[in-house]
């Protein structure tokens, strides 16, 4: 069942405070930089064209697609608050994933490649290397793979 509009707008609300205190902490200045929420939502009866989810849209929604969308913002959130702190690409890797492999922290995703190809020449069943060792390496490959943002 779809929520009613005032719950909406109340959820809608809540996301925005979410977001606030996310990025800005529990007492944000008052001059901080344009919210996310800002482009993706609002709380107004006409339909606005400057957001990507107007409210007669979302009203419109059932859960599992409201759910999708709310999904989306929060990760767009996420992605924006790495961005504000300077966090990079590299910075999110697992670090114990590229242990397994004998790469540093910061190592990128073309270092992750080439150390995967040279400890899989070394590693293949079918040159004689260690058949569970291939198998670790290469999920922890996929693993790494799978985590490129």
């Amino acid at each position: 069942m779809p929520p009613t509009t005032p719950q909406l707008k109340r959820k809608l609300r809540q996301l925005k405070q979410l977001e606030i205190t996310f990025r800005f902490g529990q007492y944000p200045t008052s001059n901080h930089q344009q919210l996310v929420w800002d482009v993706f939502f609002s709380t107004r009866a006409y339909d606005s064209v400057s957001v990507k989810y107007p409210l007669s849209r979302l009203i419109a929604m059932e859960h599992d697609e409201l759910r999708s969308v709310i999904d989306e913002y929060l990760v767009r959130v996420y992605s924006q608050t790495a961005q504000d702190q300077g966090i990079v690409k590299a910075d999110v890797y697992d670090p114990e994933l590229l242990a397994q492999l004998g790469l540093p922290p910061y190592a990128g995703m073309a270092e992750i490649i080439q150390r995967f190809r040279t400890l899989a020449k070394q590693y293949h069943p079918d040159v004689g290397g260690e058949s569970e060792r291939f198998i670790e390496l290469l999920a922890a490959y996929e693993r790494l793979r799978n985590e490129t943002p």
